[in-house]
This record gives structure tokens, sequence and C-alpha cells, in this order.
């Protein structure tokens, strides 16, 4: 019983005050800032995912809010587009960005970048084709770029093996192409690792084993070797 009131804490609380109160507010959605550019293709990256945006920015750097909901760009404080947020490797594109006049610039730009990928390889060629057989192929360039990067990290000859091996599958991803390439280098690696840690037979090493018990005491006692 509290002196003052004379009544009990609880009981008043739950009578009186308790349906006063609030709902809790829910969690802060924390959004992120960053600036970006507007690539040739249409599109900016904000967190691993693609957004289009008019033509006009291409080549700009825009400001971006990014919420759980909504990621928003701006120019100068003034917005100039917005997207319902992705995630990571996702993609938001407005065909609205992407007008009529320009595909055959784009489908150019494609042709080309096949061209290049058809120099190191047939299969590698093959494979950056299947990845722009879209509606939008110029919106892939970004996949075949890095096909073409992993040419560069890992040799054409085995790129292209790896092309032909997914085409057998019929499994077009660069992701798995790159999967192939790592596991296939860590399993080279090892067995290198192995051969390094295996004496030769002519080695001094290996003669020392192979030599006889009574070779070894002879040559301790001084006698000649028989």
């Amino acid at each position: 019983m509290h002196g003052t009131t004379c009544a009990r804490p609880a009981e008043l609380f739950t009578a009186e005050e308790q349906p006063t109160l609030l709902p809790v507010p829910g969690v802060y959605d924390v959004p992120v800032f960053k600036r970006v550019k507007v690539h040739r293709d249409f599109h900016a990256e904000v967190a691993k995912a693609l957004y289009s945006l008019p033509e006009c920015w291409i080549g700009q750097y825009l400001d971006v809010r990014a919420d759980t909901e909504l990621v928003k760009f701006y120019r100068r404080g003034v917005l100039v587009k917005v997207h319902p947020r992705q995630p990571a490797g996702g993609r938001s594109t407005d065909p609205a960005d992407l007008p009529e006049h320009k595909t055959g610039y784009a489908l150019r730009d494609v042709t080309t970048l096949i061209a290049t990928c058809t120099a190191h390889g047939p299969n590698i060629g093959i494979y950056a084709e299947r990845i722009l057989d879209d509606r939008l192929p110029w919106t892939k360039m970004r996949t075949v770029y890095r096909l073409l990067g992993l040419v560069r990290r890992y040799g054409a000859r085995r790129v292209e093996q790896a092309c032909s091996l997914s085409l057998d599958l019929d499994v077009v991803s660069v992701t798995k192409i790159a999967s192939m390439l790592e596991r296939a280098t860590e399993t080279s690696t090892r067995r290198c690792r192995r051969r390094s840690a295996t004496p030769r037979p002519d080695s001094p090493a290996t003669r020392r084993i192979q030599l006889h018990p009574n070779t070894i005491d002879h040559r301790h006692r001084g006698e000649p070797l028989t």
C-alpha cells in the first residue's frame, strides 16, 4: 500500500495509467546513404542489386537513400527515381528508362561483347550468347564482363573447358563457372603440394632410406662397402 495514494501501485497502474499508454513503436528502419554512378547499361548498383535510371543520368553520380522498402535516387537534393528495394543479386528495371531508339546502339555493344568472348574460345562465345539471350540483352552485359574477368584470372583455356562442360549440362550461370574454376584451382594446388612433399626416387633422402643396414654399419666401422 502506497503511503501517499493509499493504493496499491500495481492496481493503480492497471486501472488508470496503462489505458493511456501509446503502443510501443516499431524498430527504426535505418536507411543506407551512398553515392553511385549510373553505367552504360542504364543501371546503378546499390547493396549488390541493380536499379535502372533514365538515359540522361548515364555517367553521372547520384545520391541514394535506401531503406528496407524503397531505393530513392537524388541529384543535388532533387528526387529523380524511386525503385522497390531488391535483395542482393536482384534487379529492378523500369522499361521506360530504356528508350527504343537506343536499342540499336545497345545491340551493337552486345555484338562486340560476344565477338570479344568468341576470340577467347568458341564455347566462351556461345556462353556469352546464352547469357545475353534476353528481351533486354544490355541489362546482362555486366554478367558477360564478369565472365571475361574469369578469363583474365584463370586463362582462356580453363574457362573454355568450364563453359563447354556447363553448356553440356545446360547450366548458364557465371557464378557456377567461377565455382568450378575455383575448385579446380584448389585441387591442383593440393596435388602440387603432395608432389613437392614426396621425395624423388633419386634424391639423397630416398637413397639414405634405401641403404641396407649392413652398409650403414660398414660405414660406421670404416670398412669398405661390399
